[in-house]
């Protein structure tokens, strides 16, 4: 596909699970096009979280202007929908400079949310959470997957069955609404005015594996465990609520050792990973490429 040739607007979104090399493909194209980044990671928003959540560095970025990463601290309250706008709000002046914007990452509800729209989640009924939060206290998590597996079994399916923030919130949706979250997180289509080109990267999974552990392994090397400790007194932040920093957190409560949580840490990104791909995978506009695809067509 020749990009260069694109006279009108075009978002070219470029998603896959993490540790796929998402961010060196991008990069790559964006200097090659001349163009800017926009991330779709919604754990790179938060500027203390930077290597857990292997942002990009300066030096990476390689003077390519990137947008939404560390644009928020921890405390600061965001959404999809918040995502959703102020990206729409960036587009245009984007596109005055080049026909074509790249927006990565894995997050894929707030990928979706931009190419497809997103319905604004309604402020939550406190007798619900009350509600909730005793089912949460009675039964644990495994109460809320319970109830999730019935009410939304797309969110069971495709999220993080261990963030019981986020499984918290989703019934609230599901019981205040009488809709699954997920359904009214994927409303019907808006119209967009531009164009939406739709690449996924990916890598056969013992592959993928291996470059999860091997990227835990340096992120630990690099300094990770001194960023977490930084963090550790804001645990309670639904934006550490998060694979990595929850087993850290762990180690620094003495639940388990440093080793043990670095293990867990592998083998909840890589749960994460198949999630991920679950997500990706059912959207039909969604072309599948190996790295090595990707660069033959597009670099």
């Amino acid at each position: 596909m020749d990009l260069t040739n694109f006279s009108h607007p075009t978002l070219l979104v470029i998603a896959g699970a993490t540790a796929v090399g998402k961010t060196a493909a991008t990069i790559k194209l964006a200097k090659k096009l001349g163009t800017s980044v926009i991330s779709a990671d919604s754990r790179q928003f938060y500027r203390e979280m930077k290597i857990g959540t292997a942002a990009p560095t300066a030096e990476e970025m390689d003077g390519v202007p990137h947008y939404f990463i560390g644009n928020l601290s921890i405390s600061d309250y965001y959404n999809v929908y918040k995502f959703e706008q102020d990206v729409l709000a960036l587009l245009p002046t984007l596109f005055e400079k080049n026909n074509i914007v790249i927006m990565t990452g894995g997050s894929g509800l707030y990928i979706d949310a931009v190419c497809q729209g997103i319905d604004d989640i309604p402020d939550p009924d406190m007798k619900i959470r009350e509600s909730v939060m005793a089912l949460w206290r009675e039964e644990g998590i495994e109460g809320l997957r319970r109830r999730l597996q019935v009410l939304d079994p797309l969110f069971y399916q495709t999220n993080d069955m261990a963030n019981h923030k986020r499984m918290v919130r989703a019934l609230e949706v599901c019981l205040q609404t009488g809709k699954p979250y997920s359904q009214r997180l994927l409303r019907k289509r808006q119209s967009r005015p531009f164009d939406i080109v739709k690449v996924c990267l990916v890598r056969p999974r013992e592959e993928l594996f291996a470059r999860i552990n091997a990227r835990t392994d340096s992120m630990i090397a690099n300094g990770w465990l001194d960023e977490a400790a930084s963090l550790y007194p804001y645990r309670h932040l639904n934006s550490l609520n998060t694979v990595g920093y929850k087993e850290l957190f762990g180690y620094m409560d003495n639940s388990f050792t440093l080793e043990e949580a670095v293990e867990k840490i592998k083998t909840n990104t890589r749960h994460y990973s198949k999630r991920q791909m679950t997500w990706f995978k059912r959207d039909p506009e969604m072309r599948l490429m190996t790295p090595d695809e990707f660069a033959a067509e597009f670099l």
